[in-house]
């Protein structure tokens, strides 16, 4: 049993993109989907695919010029400790080279977002 399946979600990806691999599966939840889908929209993923009924989600990784999308990524909050921003706190990551996501009121959004929206919320991970 996994303890957090974020961060299970996480390194699964950045495990196989780190060795080459094209797809990933693992367990549905709505959270990991949600976070899967601003990921594609960002251009982390390319595709994402949600099997219901084998409760699956598929996850197409992109590589650019031969190298992966996904290059590093850090977990802010973690069950023991959760770490939540404000909209004041919420700063580029990598010099905007990165992406902060955060689970929010308003749902899960990136820093940018969330800083549209002026919601702050409980800070999940930086990826870049």
């Amino acid at each position: 049993m996994v303890t957090d399946p974020i961060s299970d979600f996480l390194i699964r990806l950045q495990n196989a993109s780190m060795v080459g691999k094209t797809r990933v599966s693992l367990p549905l939840s709505r959270m990991k989907l949600s976070i899967a889908q601003i990921l594609a929209r960002e251009g982390y993923v390319a595709e994402v695919d949600a099997a219901k009924k084998d409760n699956l989600l598929s996850v197409t990784l992109v590589y650019k010029n031969g190298r992966p999308a996904i290059s590093g990524v850090k977990r802010i909050s973690k069950p023991s400790r959760r770490m939540y921003m404000g909209t004041r706190d919420l700063k580029p990551v990598r010099r905007g080279h990165g992406l902060l996501v955060l689970s929010t009121p308003a749902g899960v959004l990136t820093g940018k977002e969330a800083r549209e929206k002026r919601v702050g919320g409980e800070a999940l991970f930086e990826i870049w």
